[in-house]
């Protein structure tokens, strides 16, 4: 058993800053917050002023081992995949690996025969790591109600720790006109998913397709509408259906025509990434020039002052220019630099990245530094709720309560 205790800390548990400056870690576990001596045979670490604070969690990603390995590299401990492969059997190597980040997963998420994402797997098969696991696996799909509740009783069975379902035509995607659930198919699987205790987080990038998202009472957005600026009707409409919102501004961005070269100019992101997916974040998509950035950042902001849950999460998914401007765990600062320009408080774009996507998805033993919970921790140097880029400055991460092994320890910038 390992005993840790971290001293001359800014702690930021999650919610605000403490006026503890020690943590304790007892093997996997936080057991004491604001200690004033270490326990015997501690192993004493100084933070030199530095911040701590949870684990960060992306709360939409598609991911494989490999993509884990690059998360655990910027302090992200944990991924939520919105559409992969992950079923608790498939993830026992996760849970017990301390050089990767953890992760939960929708597994395969309801859409139309030939619906999205079909338009993005076309000739990205080698790129993908997973790639050839499954030949001559069709992707599932359903196109009525009846199809719709065993569809989710289906992934409910085989381990999935929410539903995700599709609503998108292809416009913003660069390809309109794909086919597309009805409502009463898409309020089925709803209904379904509730009936068995799980939640549904709803892809929709259109106005129009939130409006479903919200009929069909989904519980969470995997986007936010990138066609249109909120108006006090769907923010108040949000509000009130108590709807969170994962509006992955980094891909918004991307679709709206934007590359993160200056994220992979950065060396605090330049050192840890491999070429590839430096590569990826100088691309972009670029299926949706006409959209307006700054009038999603404005969405969020109304967003945010109605009380909206907000969280951080990227759509990181596989490395490929094209479909680029997002990686892996970097990409994670990206999006804490976007909510803070939208107008979020520095506190609360943090907290969209621990404490708040933990609530929403029932991660009751992390996103928070307290004691009882799992010691997945990040210390970066300088202040981030003062200046949110030092959230880059990752000097130590802890998985678990151990010390992660896969990073290059602090880089400083010239």
């Amino acid at each position: 058993m390992t005993t840790t205790h971290i001293t001359n800390a800014r702690v930021f548990d999650g919610h605000t800053l403490l006026d503890a400056t020690t943590v304790t870690l007892d093997d996997q576990t936080i057991t004491a917050v604001g200690a004033p001596t270490a326990p015997d045979g501690a192993e004493t670490v100084d933070a030199r002023g530095g911040t701590l604070m949870p684990g960060l969690i992306d709360a939409h990603v598609h991911t494989s081992i490999d993509s884990l390995r690059e998360a655990l590299k910027f302090g992200v401990t944990t991924e939520l995949e919105m559409q992969g492969y992950w079923t608790p059997e498939q993830r026992t190597e996760i849970n017990a690996d301390d050089t990767i980040a953890d992760v939960r997963s929708a597994l395969i998420a309801l859409m139309a025969k030939g619906g999205h994402p079909s338009e993005l797997m076309e000739g990205l098969g080698e790129h993908d790591p997973r790639a050839g696991e499954h030949e001559g696996w069709v992707m599932p799909s359903a196109a009525t109600p009846d199809e719709a509740r065993a569809h989710v009783q289906a992934f409910a069975k085989a381990g999935s720790d929410y539903i995700k379902v599709m609503i998108e035509e292809g416009t913003a995607m660069g390809h309109p006109g794909l086919p597309v659930l009805d409502m009463e198919t898409i309020k089925a699987a709803v209904d379904e998913a509730h009936k068995l205790g799980l939640k549904v987080i709803a892809h929709a990038i259109t106005l129009d397709a939130t409006r479903q998202a919200l009929d069909a009472g989904a519980d969470g957005l995997a986007h936010l509408f990138i066609d249109q600026k909120a108006d006090e009707r769907i923010v108040n409409a949000l509000a009130d259906a108590d709807v969170f919102v994962t509006p992955c501004l980094v891909v918004s961005s991307s679709l709206i025509g934007h590359d993160a070269a200056h994220i992979a100019d950065d060396p605090r992101v330049a050192s840890r990434l491999p070429q590839v997916w430096l590569d990826t974040l100088r691309g972009r998509f670029n299926t949706f020039p006409q959209g307006n950035l700054q009038h999603v950042l404005d969405s969020v902001a109304a967003l945010h002052a109605a009380g909206v849950d907000i969280l951080a999460g990227t759509d990181a998914a596989i490395p490929v220019p094209s479909h680029g401007g997002v990686a892996h765990g970097a990409s994670v600062h990206h999006e804490l630099a976007l909510l803070v320009q939208a107008g979020l408080p520095n506190e609360a774009a943090l907290a969209a990245a621990t404490s708040v996507p933990a609530r929403c998805f029932n991660l009751a033993d992390r996103g928070r530094i307290a004691p009882g919970l799992r010691a997945d921790l990040l210390l970066v140097d300088g202040n981030p709720l003062k200046e949110i880029s030092h959230s880059l400055d990752i000097n130590t991460i802890w998985r678990r309560g151990g010390r992660a092994t896969n990073t290059d320890g602090p880089v400083s910038v010239p």
